[in-house]
């Protein structure tokens, strides 16, 4: 899918820092006028740090965020109207598990936001990577990835008491729902692997 370039990309980018050059381009899209309900989605910067993450080559998703064509072609119509972006595609693998975990995210939706159904297909595709799933979604840190979750799955985040990694808290989650034991811990204090599951993902 080849994707045109746009103003995202010709802002001169800051020599004293990269993550300033990130924040730039994710001004310029919501800076864009969004259309209808979009306007007031608090999931909007996400989406934005997301395609920013795409233009850079951040992270496993496809161009299109692992949505159908029509569908990403609806987001960047409603929340990000004007030129289009010049994303690249990721290198997220196939997993088996797929569509169970978009099923598990779907049924801990808040229900606010259509968005939530995107986001839903895709934290499950970015679960297919191999870095923390910040990182996998292409987004800055993991302080942006606590906000989607708690924002479009506040539910299921509300189980992350113990501030666990995300990506194996919704793995975690995933096996106690099948009956996939597969920790042999008798609980995560207790664990040798615990710094593995609650370190800080910087």
């Amino acid at each position: 899918m080849q994707i045109s370039n746009d103003t995202v990309s010709r802002v001169p980018q800051p020599m004293d820092s990269s993550s300033e050059w990130r924040a730039l381009r994710v001004a310029e899209l919501l800076d864009r006028p969004a259309l209808g309900q979009a306007m007031t989605d608090p999931l909007r910067p996400v989406f934005a740090s997301m395609l920013v993450g795409r233009s850079l080559n951040e992270g496993v998703l496809p161009e299109t965020l692992g949505l159908t064509r029509d569908t990403f072609g609806q987001l960047m119509r409603e929340h990000f109207p004007g030129p289009p972006l010049k994303l690249q595609s990721g290198d997220a693998q196939e997993i088996e598990e797929l569509a169970d975990l978009f099923s598990l995210l779907l049924e801990y939706r808040a229900g606010v936001t259509q968005s939530e159904t995107w986001l839903a297909q895709i934290v499950a595709i970015g679960c297919a990577g191999r870095n923390h799933l910040w990182q996998d979604l292409g987004l800055a840190n993991r302080t942006e990835l606590s906000t989607l979750m708690n924002t479009a799955f506040p539910a299921l985040a509300a189980l992350n008491t113990g501030d666990m990694k995300w990506k194996k808290f919704i793995y975690r989650h995933y096996c106690d729902r099948e009956g996939i034991y597969v920790c042999p811990a008798p609980s995560c204090g207790e664990c040798s692997d615990f710094k593995k599951c609650f370190s800080p993902e910087e």
